[in-house]
């Protein structure tokens, strides 16, 4: 019975303990505690010769806080963590254009502490104390509270301070900071990054000057001088090939893709990308982007199918939270799958869609489009055409929505021949609608005919279009075909995972070793959840 009492009072206190601990205010973090905390989160990634769960953190942690972040906290951050010595401290303050906090006040002396009757030490927040008029004031603990809150972060050390890795952080905040106010100092604020960043040749730069040279053509793209950055992203990507940063080649790559992409330039695109050398190991997030611009080049090349795959895997391998990608990639996988004349389920343009209500208002062409496909109504395709033309072409898709003029025809001609057993070519255009303009519509049916769209014979003397008997389908090699397709497919997705699969990398055991190893397990499996930055896939 004893030791039942005994195991009842450590539960008991337990239960205090917990209790206490739940009613601890939880101390609210403040963008300046990040911003330092970062820094030494590089330092350790110097040392550790650029460890990639650092940076990767470091970059997380910032896009998590760029939101918080005002011109006041930034020339804080800027005044401690650069050295006086260094010659981008004042550039960087002055773009930031922020004054610094007030010095905060000096910590108030200690309260004299006195015996109470009973003769034990108390402080004036433990009793109440009479002024000597007689009144009574209380100072309670949460006054205590406050006042510990309000003490400064600790800044960084000197020797982060002089590191290459903090200055090339502060230019890339700053950077941040003028994108987001739409300041069109950011481009003169990127070219001066750059040409600072140009005089280091470390690995452990590898991953910030990537960044920013991602916010570098940004800022020029928003302001519309994206062809003035080409010679210089060239430039990039031949010192980054040079110095075997993995890194910066693939994130140039894509940018050098986007930049020709643009400008309509196809041709230049695809010779870039078949002469460039993929690195090894590549980012997901740029393998997406990768595979997006490869996807629109193949498709303008007529390679429909290559252009579905590239398409689709970009979009699966995209994370959630990048709505406006997955936007733009179902807008291609749309008209690439009407070009190879299949039919997009109504869900997958409205209820299966991300985004809310936006996003269908995005794909409303779209839907609209794949209704006049489907009907083989070429009036409407050309109705919905002449009204969307405006979102079309801001989507660049105005020319693989033309080619579908002849989709639409095939399918129109199709519903003829299974309706009706023999018909003129006269009712055929008209039911077609097919004008003057769109040629003989004995060609026409002529060229679906052999390309396979239908099965009919033509008789020439009658002009008169007839139809052969429906087929089983069973009895042909299509069943196949898809199955063969669908297998494919399953392989593929298994190659692409295994491919993506990381292990952790083997330690030797010893003591101590559990904790070091559950640590470490711990950081990839957070890099792991957190490998895709999000807001930056929707920086575009």
């Amino acid at each position: 019975m004893g030791a039942d009492v005994e195991m009842k009072d450590g539960d008991k206190k337990k239960e205090t303990k917990e209790e206490e601990k739940k009613d601890e205010p939880v101390k609210a973090l403040d963008v300046l505690e990040v911003l330092f905390e970062n820094v030494a989160l590089l330092e350790k990634s110097a040392a550790s010769k650029g460890e990639p769960r650092f940076v990767a953190k470091v970059l997380r942690q910032t896009m998590a806080w760029r939101k918080k972040l005002t011109a006041q906290k930034l020339v804080d951050f800027l005044l401690a963590s650069l050295d006086d010595s260094n010659p981008s401290k004042q550039s960087l303050v002055d773009l930031a254009g922020g004054e610094p906090s007030p010095a905060p006040p000096p910590p108030k002396p200690a309260t004299p502490k006195r015996r109470s009757s009973r003769g034990k030490k108390q402080t004036e927040g433990d009793v109440d104390m009479v002024d000597a008029e007689g009144g009574e004031t209380t100072a309670t603990k949460d006054d205590t509270a406050g006042d510990a809150n309000a003490i400064p972060p600790t800044p960084p050390t000197p020797a982060q301070n002089a590191l290459p890795e903090t200055e090339a952080y502060s230019h890339l905040l700053v950077l941040l900071f003028l994108l987001d106010a739409n300041d069109p100092e950011c481009k003169s604020a990127s070219v001066a990054a750059l040409n600072r960043l140009s005089q280091f040749n470390r690995r452990t730069l590898d991953a910030l000057q990537a960044r920013i040279v991602f916010y570098y053509s940004l800022a020029h793209e928003r302001f519309g001088e994206l062809a003035e950055v080409r010679p210089s992203l060239l430039a990039l990507h031949r010192v980054a090939a040079l110095r075997f940063d993995e890194m910066g080649q693939e994130t140039i790559l894509n940018l050098l893709m986007r930049n020709y992409l643009h400008y309509n330039m196809y041709d230049q695109a695809e010779k870039l990308r078949s002469k460039a050398q993929l690195p090894a190991s590549r980012s997901n997030q740029q393998q997406c982007r990768y595979l997006y611009y490869l996807g629109r080049i193949r498709a303008i090349q007529l390679e429909y199918s290559d252009a579905k795959e590239c398409l689709t895997q970009a979009h699966r391998k995209a994370p959630k939270l990048a709505k406006g990608f997955a936007l733009e990639l179902t807008k291609w996988i749309t008209v690439v799958r009407l070009l190879l004349g299949e039919i997009p389920e109504k869900k997958d343009l409205t209820t299966a869609v991300s985004g809310g209500a936006a996003a269908q208002r995005a794909l409303l062409p779209y839907l609209e489009l794949t209704a006049a496909v489907r009907l083989g109504d070429l009036e409407k395709f050309r109705a919905v055409q002449e009204a969307h033309e405006a979102a079309f072409r801001a989507d660049k898709t105005t020319n693989l929505v033309t080619r579908l003029r002849r989709n639409v025809i095939r399918t129109g001609l199709r519903r003829v021949s299974l309706a009706y057993s023999a018909i003129s070519l006269d009712d055929v255009a008209q039911k077609l609608g097919l004008g003057e303009g769109d040629g003989d519509v004995e060609f026409v049916v002529a060229k679906a005919i052999r390309d396979g769209g239908i099965d009919a014979t033509i008789d020439h003397d009658a002009r008169t279009m007839h139809s052969s008997d429906a087929t089983d389908v069973y009895s042909t090699g299509e069943p196949q075909a898809a199955f063969h397709a669908r297998i494919a497919f399953c392989l593929d997705t298994h190659n692409e995972a295994v491919k993506a699969m990381r292990y952790p990398d083997k330690v030797k055991k010893g003591k101590g070793d559990g904790e070091r190893k559950s640590a470490k397990d711990r950081d990839l499996e957070e890099l792991a959840m957190h490998i895709m930055d999000e807001d930056e896939m929707d920086e575009f």
